[in-house]
């Protein structure tokens, strides 16, 4: 072996050996326990970034360790293809996104070879092509017959330059952040899926996954916002109407001071006409940024419509006012304020001089101030007629109760969630599979009719979609009727919420799965992916998996049973950019280092869950560290062959080599089977092989002991560093390659220790520590303890009352 670490050679030499004994290919084998890893594929930018390794670091390491314990593993990659970013370069670069994004994907490919992870390429796929997306688009034309697929008249943000909806992002103080246009809240019609139809099991069937972080399950439970409440109707004052809504806190319902309207309701529409006050506050909203999450923090704005509403149970009238925090797309567009007892309603009460009616008392310790602030928690019941000195709890039911009765109102479950819009008004995204008749009936198109193949040949002019623009492609057929082609394209979340299930049998040209290919794998075992996919990709992916399910295409539940969200990248305490221009590149690492220093520097770092921070110096402190252990076995095979290991045969230092081996082996098993703390695990690497360096074998039974040290030092490494293990494991004397060889096993004898320490304590304070035989019995242990003579100085003079002995731990003398 050469006696120098060369890192391009070698790796150069492990990947060539994998790729043509093609190491990664799997099939399913029946009786073979599975593996299923995957991590969070990536979008085809031009270059991996280091977040992108340390991701695919991670799950590849998972993989290999879970290979080696002879599990049939599944490692997939592919690319999430479609989006926006892929135009706005096609534009800036003068090309069509689909050139962009295959030369991207070629480039990338070649980079996460570089880094070898362990990948089935047979497998990969690419969420642009026909092949993937026709299946997408046959899967929603099902959905649509199911009665799970709707379009309807939707509120976004229009920027009336670019001519497509922003999401919320992508508007900054009021304007579009490419055009910088006013954006316009807008009215389109768009493609909605009922994912509300599964809130409840995607609540639910949160309970079953004990492999997710508790973080990620509250974040989805507070997205889907199960509550529970009273739906009320408040009468309009000399009107046949009456304004519906919803409430989590009846209790406070005798604290109404206001009704407060979107200004998108059709009561603020109606008070707008003739008023140009209204008008004016109306068409201000329509260019206002507002999502759920800016509510608490904005300005809060309004308008009174001169109308008034009539409380339910008080029969007092109170004013309606049109306010730009209240959401036509959340309920029914329309709320009961109650200013004492909800700080958004509180502020608003504020500025317009509005009633401020406290209706609910403390019953602990909290302070209350209504100069100041509202007062939220829950208590007892005050100023509320009938109902004072309740509960909030007890409140709740007597309030619901007695408006049922009346038939003015109901309890009711509401959710935050609100069903997935689908519809972009972008190119580059997968069509529509739908049609629409010139009598305006709309239709999915027919199986044999698709994919419908979106056109690669086209020219960005960054504004309008080439299919919205070219008139000609949305014309096509229907039974010989004409009929008109859908323009918008998929939101890309729907390409990223089945590729899991895809990579099972990515090769079907006949079958969006095959459900026996697809259930030997399904589902996931391990996911690995950012936290800030936590809420959207995964919510989307839980459900489509479950219309999977449905469709009678899987047979399980949920799509991943364990998820590991790994930390950013930091560097100089802020997350790598761009813009801040502090990046580091990955190929720049590689030719300088090698990819298993990369490798090494990325798990040893940080705990996975964990921010890493990039130091230069910890990348030259793990190449040091892979280029000793490469001296260390280069000089063990430079004396030759071992002889077979005779643990008889071993003196007291061989022994403790041989058990610092075994007790490696221990920790590094459970650090990365069950931990995950693989950080942990490359520091017990490093002490073994510290242990390997101190030691000097005297004999053959000594060389044999450092063979069997360096050899589980290399396997406990090998999904960490696997180049630089491949040609070690070979250096060391073995023809099976590193890759097929098993995870090293525990040798529970070696763990056992001819000596052990003893603590010895007099009335509690230790007084001296002793080396003792392990099987020495409790007469042996406190003669020994009081034969020493440190504490024969703190005992003399003195009577022993009491000797506690612990074997194997310590003695306590009690003397007085």
């Amino acid at each position: 072996m050469d006696a120098q670490y060369q890192p391009k050679q070698v790796e150069d030499e492990a990947r060539k050996h994998w790729e043509e004994s093609g190491s990664f290919k799997v099939t399913e084998q029946p009786g073979k326990e599975k593996f299923y890893c995957l991590s969070m594929f990536p979008y085809p930018s031009g270059r991996l970034h280091m977040g992108h390794v340390r991701n695919y670091t991670i799950g590849d390491v998972i993989s290999r360790y879970q290979r080696m314990q002879g599990k049939n593993v599944l490692q997939p990659m592919g690319w999430d293809a479609f989006g926006l970013p892929a135009e706005n370069a096609a534009v800036k670069n003068k090309s069509a996104p689909a050139a962009w994004t295959y030369e991207n994907i070629e480039y990338m490919k070649g980079q996460l070879k570089q880094l070898g992870f362990g990948y089935d390429w047979d497998r990969e796929l690419a969420t642009c092509t026909p092949q993937y997306y026709r299946w997408e688009q046959w899967f929603f034309t099902k959905l649509y017959e199911k009665g799970l697929v709707y379009k309807k008249m939707s509120t976004v943000n229009w920027d009336p330059v670019d001519q497509t909806v922003l999401a919320n992002e992508q508007v900054i103080d009021g304007r579009g952040w490419r055009s910088g246009a006013l954006v316009e809240r807008k009215d389109i019609p768009q493609w909605f899926v009922k994912i509300t139809a599964y809130a409840d099991e995607l609540l639910e069937d949160l309970d079953q996954l004990d492999g997710w972080p508790e973080q990620v399950k509250a974040m989805q439970r507070n997205w889907i916002g199960r509550s529970e409440g009273v739906q009320l109707d408040f009468a309009l004052q000399d009107q046949d109407q009456a304004l519906s809504v919803y409430t989590t806190r009846p209790d406070t319902l005798m604290g109404v001071s206001y009704v407060a309207v979107a200004a998108q309701h059709p009561l603020a529409q109606q008070a707008a006409e003739g008023n140009p006050e209204i008008a004016a506050f109306i068409e201000e909203c329509a260019h206002t940024k507002v999502a759920e999450a800016d509510l608490a923090t904005m300005e809060k704005k309004g308008v009174f419509t001169g109308r008034h509403a009539i409380h339910p149970i008080s029969g007092e009238q109170v004013p309606v006012w049109i306010a730009n925090f209240v959401l036509m797309d959340y309920g029914s567009g329309a709320v009961m304020a109650v200013p004492a007892h909800d700080q958004r309603d509180f502020e608003f009460a504020q500025k317009y001089d509005l009633p401020i009616k406290q209706v609910i008392e403390p019953t602990g310790d909290e302070s209350i101030d209504l100069a100041s602030e509202a007062f939220t928690a829950k208590g007892k019941l005050v100023n509320s007629g009938q109902f004072d000195g309740l509960s909030s709890a007890e409140a709740f039911d007597a309030i619901a109760v007695w408006l049922k009765e009346r038939g003015l109102g109901e309890t009711k479950v509401n959710y935050r969630l609100r069903d997935w819009g689908v519809s972009r008004q972008r190119y580059w995204g997968a069509p529509i599979p739908m049609l629409t008749l010139e009598d305006g009936t709309q239709v999915p198109v027919p199986e044999d009719q698709l994919p419908v193949v979106l056109p690669e040949d086209v020219e960005m002019d960054g504004v309008t979609s080439p299919i919205k623009a070219d008139p000609e492609w949305a014309k096509t057929e229907y039974n010989g009727q004409p009929a008109l082609r859908e323009t918008d394209t998929f939101d890309t979340f729907m390409e990223s919420s089945w590729y899991a299930a895809r990579f099972t049998c990515p090769d079907n040209d006949t079958a969006m799965l095959d459900p026996e290919r697809a259930n030997y794998w399904l589902p996931v075992d391990q996911y690995v992916g950012g936290i800030e996919h936590a809420i959207l990709h995964l919510l989307y992916s839980r459900f489509f998996h479950k219309l999977l399910r449905d469709a009678g295409l899987v047979n399980s539940d949920e799509p991943f049973k364990r998820l590991l969200c790994q930390g950013m990248v930091l560097k100089d305490g802020a997350k790598m950019s761009k813009s801040k221009g502090n990046t580091v590149d990955p190929q720049a690492m590689i030719e300088e280092y090698g990819a298993d220093t990369v490798r090494l520097f990325m798990m040893f770092a940080a705990p996975p869950e964990q921010s890493l921070e990039w130091n230069d110096a910890g990348v030259e402190g793990a190449h040091r560290f892979i280029k000793r252990l490469w001296r260390l076995v280069a000089d063990h095979v430079e004396g030759g062959a071992a002889p077979a290991l005779d643990s008889a045969a071993l003196d007291d230092a061989g022994k403790a080599l041989r058990r610092k081996t075994h007790e490696t082996i221990q920790k590094v098993s459970d650090d990365i089977s069950r931990r995950y703390t693989f950080n942990t695990a490359i520091a017990a690497a490093m002490e073994l092989c510290n242990e390997i360096s101190r030691f000097q074998p005297a004999d053959d039974a000594g060389r044999a002991a450092v063979q069997e040290a360096l050899e589980a030092a290399v396997l406990l490494l090998s999904p960490i560093i696997p180049h630089a293990a491949h040609t070690l494991w070979r250096s060391l004397g073995h023809d099976q390659a590193a890759i097929d060889a098993p995870w090293p096993a525990v040798d529970e004898s070696a763990l056992v220790k001819d000596t052990l320490e003893l603590v010895v304590q007099v009335n509690g304070k230790v007084r001296a520590k002793l080396e003792v035989p392990a099987d020495a019995d409790k007469d042996t242990l406190e003669q020994l303890a009081r034969e020493e003579p440190n504490v024969q100085r703190f005992t003399e003079d003195k009577t022993v009352r009491k000797v506690i002995v612990i074997p194997g731990k310590l003695v306590n003398i009690v003397a007085n």
